[in-house]
């Protein structure tokens, strides 16, 4: 079992830039897959992106693609969401997840573990 706590999340303005952090504490956390969820109020959780344990493999959405950056530090037990050029709709709670499927787990459903989340605010 992997324990995760999500920081950075805050207000900004569109076009703005934050950088989310999820500090883990657990020794399996540098095999683990680390996923990025958020959830906007009254929409389902959305998946943002992945990161393998190799940081190999590095999976986003459309919606995110091309703006949002994740990367890991194992030796820190960390993983961290840079996110760029952000619009309102980028708005949520958003959430780290430990998973243990290879390949892309891009459903809530396929993570164990989850932190309890940081919000981010995106002004227009």
């Amino acid at each position: 079992q992997v324990q995760l706590a999500e920081s950075g999340g805050g207000l900004v303005q569109a076009g703005g830039s934050l950088r989310l952090s999820c500090a883990a504490s657990g020794r399996t956390f540098s095999r683990k897959t680390i996923g990025w969820f958020r959830q906007a109020p009254g929409k389902e959780r959305e998946f943002v992106g992945l990161i393998s344990w190799t940081s190999v493999g590095v999976y986003y959405p459309d919606s995110v693609k091309g703006r949002f950056t994740i990367s890991r530090d194992n030796s820190k037990n960390t993983v961290y969401l840079q996110m760029n050029n952000l619009k309102p709709e980028d708005t949520a709670v958003y959430y780290c997840a430990a998973s243990d499927k290879l390949g892309y787990p891009n459903e809530a459903s396929h993570y164990n573990d989850w932190g309890q989340g940081t919000q981010v605010t995106v002004s227009s």
